[in-house]
């Protein structure tokens, strides 16, 4: 048996959960089809999911089509909800994509297929509800060609769209309109194929054409459009046909070494974890000593349980060869997005925008914050972008947001599996600081008022934007012992999360210039101590500029309308750019700072005459203009010399 994993991703309400009912009631592992609605769906197996009626959590079903396993991933749609998707992606084979023949290409449609274009993700799309009133098979076609990408061909035709009775006719080698087209896209990427559809009088073989297609599709050059139905099951069964043909199986040596990620972390009720690997290579036993984690974090665990996907559930098994997905237990402390076994795999990039929203957590009553600061560390394991934040002055604790349902996922998940009740304060945008130019301090043992056993000094440089934080030494290595070099290097990358303004500070180069230490007195907790003192006052010197996040929106409005909106997108702080007038409608598209898009959200119906469509997406950090926004300090203040002495040696020198 082959196996493909394959994820399911679409924006908010296209329909993807209930593709999954229907693809698992096709292949016969379920004989009732779940209802979205009705809560009733394999998926999604919260209360919260079934409530609200979306995906929030990543869930893993498995199919048979003839001799490959599909081991199907359901992903979150809601954009709040995205870095469910990016821990998915680094996992897959192939996707489908599905867009509603009803709304069409949308917001998170285009970050997503821009995303598994980038990534190179062999990509089936399938236009869903062709048979719901307001159906567009042709419209949304020539819609997925203009704005997510040319290289697409329609693999049927839908007839009567936007009723029950809606049918979908799959193309064959007789329909010469089809094999044109094919052939057309088709060598575009080839240029053998090229050449001999100039130079042959007659149309290439039908069967050559579809290796191609597969060939292809399996490059993410081309992504053949299926439509259909997840409600009546109409176009499916083309669907799965294009799965197990044109999307590549896994690959992986089963006798190579054990290698695999972690894309998922689950708690039982007893508290114990379970992690969802992807295995790239080898083949893991139950009672194998597995490593897993990164550079120092790196740890090791026996795996006391396996459990792989077939027909629907999880099954126990002995062991799991390369290409499956497996559920395993007994790694204690292991968290998403650790490599497991031999730790060759590069660090995955991003995929998506980080949050840019923080919020604190506030807990009823007030006593439970010991509790909550537990419970948060547990969620922080299953999603570790939310970003736990403790203030230790103020007693609060922050988490990091995509958007305003994810603190209501954040409530009830407390809630109900901790027995937790919180509130939030407001949201606010997360910026961060870079430096404006170059600054330098040193401290010398029993100098100046020096009151620890350390002499550092460190200078901090702009890095190119988007490079983060490098630390490199102007001092030789030998020169103290390493432990106290690795303290400095720690102290700095911890100092910086807060900078002049509170924010984190990133695209710096920092470099130790000056080092020195008593032996046998100086300790670790000299230069750790000192570290803050010294970066700070470098930092200062260097001067920093806060950054906010801005996202690109795209605005379709009635063209009559342009005059008085200006305006109104100037006092939200956006910088428009030339509109683009089509007859009637007008299309603007420009940047706006990230704090903002939900207050145009807001105003945009009484704007436009309810016609008004926005789009928008994370797009960089730009310099705020104006007094820039300060965050409240958590550390016991660098910036502060004689707050920092007496909170760290009790005394001020």
């Amino acid at each position: 048996m082959h196996t493909l994993n394959l994820g399911i991703l679409a924006h908010v309400d296209a329909g993807k959960t209930s593709l999954t009912e229907r693809l698992l009631h096709t292949a016969g592992v379920i004989d009732e089809i779940g209802s979205v609605d009705d809560g009733s769906t394999q998926t999604d197996s919260l209360a919260l999911e079934r409530q609200r009626g979306i995906t929030i959590k990543s869930a893993v079903v498995s199919f048979a089509v003839d001799d490959t396993t599909v081991n199907l991933i359901d992903t979150p749609g809601h954009p709040d909800f995205i870095a469910e998707v990016e821990r998915v992606l680094s996992v897959l084979d192939g996707a489908v994509l599905v867009i509603s023949a009803v709304e069409g290409v949308q917001a998170q449609t285009r970050v997503l297929m821009r995303t598994l274009r980038r990534l190179r993700i062999p990509t089936l799309i399938f236009v869903n509800k062709v048979d719901r009133g307001g159906a567009r098979g042709e419209a949304v076609l020539r819609s997925i060609a203009e704005k997510l990408t040319p290289a697409v061909v329609a693999m049927g035709s839908v007839d009567g769209p936007g009723g029950r009775d809606a049918r979908c006719t799959a193309y064959t080698g007789a329909d010469t309109g089809f094999t044109d087209r094919l052939t057309e896209l088709l060598a575009d990427h080839d240029d053998a194929l090229l050449d001999a559809y100039v130079e042959n009088a007659a149309p290439l073989p039908y069967g050559r054409l579809r290796q191609e297609l597969a060939a292809q599709t399996g490059r993410a050059l081309v992504h053949p459009v299926y439509f259909g139905s997840a409600i009546t099951g109409v176009g499916v069964d083309a669907l799965i046909g294009g799965v197990r043909e044109l999307l590549p199986a896994s690959g992986g040596d089963p006798g190579g070494p054990v290698s695999g990620t972690v894309f998922k972390v689950e708690r039982g009720q007893g508290g114990e974890r379970t992690a969802y690997v992807r295995m790239f290579s080898g083949t893991l036993r139950i009672r194998d000593r597995l490593p897993f984690g990164r550079g120092d974090g790196r740890a090791e665990g026996k795996v006391t349980g396996i459990s792989v996907f077939d027909r629907g559930s999880a099954v126990r098994r002995a062991e799991v060869g390369a290409g499956r997905i497996a559920k395993l237990r007994g790694l204690d402390g292991i968290r998403v997005g650790d490599p497991v076994g031999a730790p060759d795999r590069a660090a995955p990039s991003r995929s998506f925008a980080p949050p840019t929203l923080e919020s604190v957590v506030v807990p009823c009553p007030p006593a439970s914050r010991g509790e909550l600061h537990f419970a948060l560390a547990q969620l922080a394991e299953q999603d570790p972008l939310i970003n736990l934040r403790q203030d230790d002055v103020r007693k609060e604790v922050s988490v990091s947001l995509y958007g305003e349902v994810q603190k209501e996922v954040i409530q009830a998940t407390l809630a109900d599996g901790f027995g937790i009740g919180v509130t939030f304060r407001e949201t606010k945008t997360i910026c961060l600081e870079r430096p404006n130019g170059s600054g330098a301090a040193y401290e010398i043992i029993d100098q100046n008022g020096n009151p620890f056993l350390a002499t550092i000094g460190l200078r901090v440089d702009p890095a190119p934007v988007g490079s983060g934080i490098a630390y490199r030494l102007a001092v030789e290595l030998g020169s103290m012992p390493f432990s106290l070099m690795r303290a400095v290097e720690e102290t700095v990358t911890e100092t910086l999360r807060q900078g002049i303004h509170g924010w984190q500070v990133t695209d710096c180069v920092v470099t130790m210039t000056h080092s020195g230490y008593w032996s046998p007195l100086s300790t670790a907790g000299d230069f750790r101590n000192l570290t803050p003192l010294v970066l700070m006052s470098a930092l200062k010197q260097a001067g920093t500029t806060v950054h906010e996040p801005t996202h690109r929106f795209r605005l379709e409005f009635p063209a009559d309308l342009l005059g008085p909106l200006l305006p109104v997108l100037a006092h939200l702080g956006a910088v428009p750019g030339t509109p683009a007038v089509h007859g009637s409608a007008c299309v603007l598209e420009g940047g706006i700072p990230a704090a903002r898009v939900h207050e145009l959200q807001q105003q945009l119906p009484a704007l436009t005459r309810g016609e008004g469509v926005l789009e928008s997406e994370f797009d960089s950090y730009r310099a705020v203009v104006g007094t820039p926004p300060d965050r409240p300090r958590t550390d016991r203040d660098p910036l502060n010399r004689k707050e920092y002495l007496l909170r760290t040696v009790r005394r001020v020198v």
